[in-house]
Order: C-alpha cells, then sequence, then structure tokens
C-alpha cells in the first residue's frame, strides 16, 4: 500500500510518500509545498492543490492520510489552514484516492505510544521507523510522514482484526 500523508498548511504543508508491504515501512518521497506570504490566498490555495495533485498522478497512492486541525489560539490562521485543508482533500477526491483523517493525539499514540508526546519524540521515531539516516526538516514535513505511518499501523490494525 502506497500512502501520501500530508501536514496541512498555507505557508508550508508537508508532505510524505511511503510504501507499506508486509509490515514494512519504506520511505519514497517527502517534501515541503511553501507558498509565499506576498501572494493572494486564491493563488496560494491553487499552488497547494496543483502540488498535491502532481504528486497524486505521479506517486498513485492508494490512500492519502491528513492530519486534522487542531488550534486553541488564533481563528484566523485556522480558518486558512482549513481552506488549504479542503483543497488537498480535493486533490484526492479528483484523483479518486481515499482519505484518512487523523487528530495529532491519535498521530502521536500511533508512533510514539504517547498521546503528549513532543515533537522530537514524533522525529525521533519517523527516523526510525523509515531507517532514515537524519529526522526530515522541516517539521511539517516529519509530520506528514508521521500521519503516513499512523495511517499504515491503522490499516494493519484494522485487516488484523477482520
Amino acid at each position: 500500500m502506497r500512502i501520501l500523508g500530508v501536514d496541512p498548511g498555507i505557508g508550508r504543508c508537508g508532505w510524505g510518500i511511503i510504501d507499506f508491504e508486509s509490515s514494512k515501512l519504506k520511505v519514497v518521497n517527502y517534501g515541503c509545498i511553501e507558498t509565499s506570504p506576498k501572494s493572494q490566498v486564491s493563488d496560494r490555495l491553487l499552488e497547494i492543490h496543483e502540488e498535491i495533485s502532481s504528486l497524486i498522478k505521479k506517486h498513485s497512492p492508494d490512500a492519502l492520510s491528513i492530519e486534522e486541525l487542531f488550534f486553541n489560539t488564533n481563528a484566523k490562521t485556522a480558518f486558512v489552514v482549513g481552506q488549504a485543508r479542503g483543497v488537498i482533500i480535493l486533490a484526492a477526491s479528483q484523483g479518486k484516492v481515499p482519505v484518512a483523517i487523523y487528530t495529532p493525539l491519535q498521530v502521536k499514540i500511533s508512533l510514539t505510544g504517547y498521546g503528549r508526546a513532543e515533537k522530537d519524540q514524533v522525529g525521533k521515531m519517523v527516523k526510525t521507523l523509515l531507517v532514515l539516516k537524519e529526522i526530515p526538516k522541516p517539521d511539517d514535513t516529519t509530520d506528514a510522514l508521521a500521519v503516513a505511518i499512523a495511517h499504515a499501523f491503522s490499516t494493519r490494525l484494522n485487516t488484523k482484526l477482520l
């Protein structure tokens, strides 16, 4: 199974593609879509949509996993990130790719066993599980790989329960 994980954002949108076969994880590619704060929001959203659509066409993922939004302070930021999340889900829908949504708590528990794990703990687990030389940067990329891994683990668990 090939999974495209996405950490949605308007300025930086992390993405990571992993393969999950026979309980083994393998990184395919990862990166970060960065949009200019000087551009109109509509142009930034279009750029994110086009990049995610391109990744879907190039890598043909079996699923797109995306992090649920969690904001407790800035409603304006939450609104615009929600818009970015919407165009990402739209790109998946247009590409006929099923979408799975995970909360940050679910991702942290899946990778570390602890829902209040710090970013560096999650990063170290991503590095270890994907056998990487270093923790991917920026954090948005690490988070995208983490949500992809969480989906792989969730899929494995659901398959074993059937």
